[in-house]
């Protein structure tokens, strides 16, 4: 890799002064000028640390830092230092969207333009000077700018650089699915096909998911360099492995108290901390503060959706049988599947071609005030022991009569027959509230409050784990395509918080795992409404049917002939019936290989 610190090329058009030794050969003492031109208190010793890496660390490297410490200034400061040391090089900044790169590149044209050390690199009348490309004033001229700026869907073919750096190019908006994933994780393999012989690749990021583009770039030789927003507990550290800041290993060894404690409390202080973890919620703290994707072990997540069977389903019937399977000829590519890695929605492998009218119907909501959570609200009817998930979603407006109206209109459509309300807010005033909205909509049904004092976390998946395990969940394929698409309008970090699909695939058993789960606490509701009749075989339930159907056809032909010249006796042993003088009687069970029939006066 080339060093640092070698001088100015000789080939520049314009000769210019070099940096004091002290600015020149230590990139940090050089970020602490940098902060004292803006202002900002001295650089902390996270800071400090991710610029001694940034100028020591290999040629393939991630750093992968809490949010809010500072990363992408402190490379804006290592892009100028490198080309006041040598301004030959080429850049190119790519980010998830085009504006955040180009942020990038207009933070290091005001440091050039307003530093007194930089604006030997100003840009002469006749060079580049954008915020999407400019050149530094000693440059030659060249096809590539001294630094551009790209989104990662933009064209990057064509395009040389000394050092690439790939600045949050994963965002929640295109890593949220495994199609948007793999996606991702092609585009960024341009970067090779870019880059000079001897470059540096610099990928600066928060893990956005727990299958995060930046866990697999190891195994295409990139070095991880972590710094958590807390000090980690032993079971994280061996998580972590090596790629725990060697600084925050250290001062753990010096001090075992830390744990727990802020890694940077100039930044950010312990209450500071606390909040956000109640804000994003555990699984969400633990991606974006603590940066571990890491999956302990096979429970923590019990919720899976490959264990969901998806059809399209109808509002009145379902099929008598369905069979589950997770075949991958039998996967939906095309629905958005917000699961965990190899998460996938299957259709069933087989669908009984009778469709029987379903035996009930139930309609749970979760209620809320009017904070950021949603009233939310799920529709699950049964049928032979298997529950059909028909609608789902969540309002926004609390109490307001517009969100009355809309959820009657809701239960009216789907023909419920009993609703029932999560009461432990409002103490069922919520209730109260609703009735007359189900009057004016002409929809007379009855309404149940349940109470619930048990851990909320651990029912929702002691209600939903045996029966998602069992396969006995059917999901309407429209359902996972509007339920994906209804939170577009939300603001784009929090969105996917708010989906019913990455609500199950991301609840533990944690006090506080999800920041928002009120549409998985609508289904649990509806689903334990139903637990007590799932016991029901749909095996038995179909001979049944065929039972009752052989009963009926025997009726209709007994009754057919009453009145005939002929006397009626006839007994039917053969699990089917007794039939006597056109009555019949069922002596289920019977052995069926024994059949009489008597016919005389």
């Amino acid at each position: 890799m080339e060093k640092h610190t070698q001088l100015v090329s000789t080939n520049l058009r314009f000769a210019i002064p070099p940096l004091p030794p002290t600015l020149a050969n230590d990139f940090r003492a050089f970020l602490v000028a940098v902060w004292l031109h803006l202002g900002l208190p001295h650089p902390t010793p996270v800071q400090l640390d991710i610029a001694h890496y940034l100028q020591h660390g290999p040629s393939r490297r991630v750093i992968a830092a809490f949010r809010g410490v500072g990363k992408s200034w402190i490379t804006s400061a290592y892009v100028v230092w490198r080309l006041r040391n040598n301004p030959a090089l080429k850049f190119l900044v790519v980010s998830a969207s085009k504006d955040r790169a180009d942020n990038f590149t207009t933070f290091t044209q005001h440091l050039i333009a307003d530093m007194p050390l930089l604006q030997c690199l100003k840009p002469h009348d006749n060079q580049r000077c954008s915020k999407v490309a400019f050149d530094v004033g000693p440059a030659q001229a060249d096809h590539a700018p001294s630094v551009t700026s790209k989104g990662i869907t933009s064209q990057l073919a064509g395009s040389r650089a000394d050092e690439i750096v790939s600045d949050d190019v994963e965002v929640m908006n295109n890593s949220l699915t495994q199609g948007q994933r793999d996606k991702l994780g092609e585009a960024v393999k341009e970067y090779e096909a870019i880059l000079k012989p001897g470059g540096i690749i610099t990928y600066l990021g928060t893990y956005q998911t727990e299958m995060s583009l930046y866990t697999q770039l190891p195994a295409r030789g990139y070095d991880v360099r972590i710094w958590p927003a807390k000090y980690p507990t032993i079971k994280q550290i061996e998580a972590y492995g090596e790629r725990l800041a060697p600084s925050i290993l250290k001062a753990l060894e010096d001090n075992s108290g830390l744990t727990g404690m802020s890694t940077d409390p100039l930044r950010f202080s312990e209450e500071d901390l606390m909040a956000r973890e109640l804000s994003y919620g555990k699984a969400g703290f633990a991606l974006q503060f603590m940066l571990d994707p890491q999956l302990s072990d096979a429970d923590r997540y019990p919720l899976k959706l490959s264990d969901l069977t998806v059809m399209d389903l109808a509002p009145d019937e379902a099929p008598e049988k369905i069979i589950w399977c997770s075949a991958a000829e039998k996967a939906l590519p095309d629905l958005p599947c917000v699961g965990l890695r190899g998460d996938r929605y299957h259709a069933p492998m087989k669908v009984w071609d009778t469709w029987l009218p379903y035996t009930g119907a139930v309609m749970a909501i979760d209620p809320s005030g009017r904070g950021q959570d949603e009233t939310s609200y799920a529709v699950v009817k049964m049928l032979n022991g298997y529950l059909f998930l028909t609608a789902a979603g969540g309002i926004q407006g609390g109490y307001g009569p517009a969100v009355m109206e809309k959820l009657a209109s809701i239960a009216k459509q789907q023909k419920v027959h009993e609703i029932v309300v999560e009461s432990n807010f409002g103490d069922g005033m919520f209730t109260e509230l609703f009735k007359p909205h189900l009057q004016k909509a002409n929809f007379p049904v009855a309404i149940t409050e349940v109470r619930h004092s048990i851990q909320k976390e651990r029912r929702i998946c002691d209600t939903l784990e045996p029966v998602m395990a069992q396969h006995r969940l059917i999901v309407d394929k429209s359902l996972i395509r509007q339920d994906y698409e209804s939170t577009q309008s939300y603001a784009t970090e929090h969105a996917h918080k708010y989906q019913l699909f990455y609500q199950i695939a991301r609840i533990t058993r944690e006090r506080g795992a999800l920041s928002h789960d009120d549409r998985l606490d609508a289904l649990a509701i509806a689903v334990a409404h139903w637990i007590d009749l799932m016991a029901v075989d749909a095996d038995k339930m179909t001979e049944q049917r065929k039972e009752d159907l052989l009963l009926k056809e025997l009726e209709n032909w007994t009754s057919s002939i009453q009145g005939s010249p002929f006397g009626f006796d006839m007994t039917c042993i053969a699990g089917v019936g007794v039939i006597q003088s056109g009555k019949t009687s069922s002596i289920l069970g019977t052995n069926r290989q024994n059949s009489s029939f008597r016919l005389g006066r």
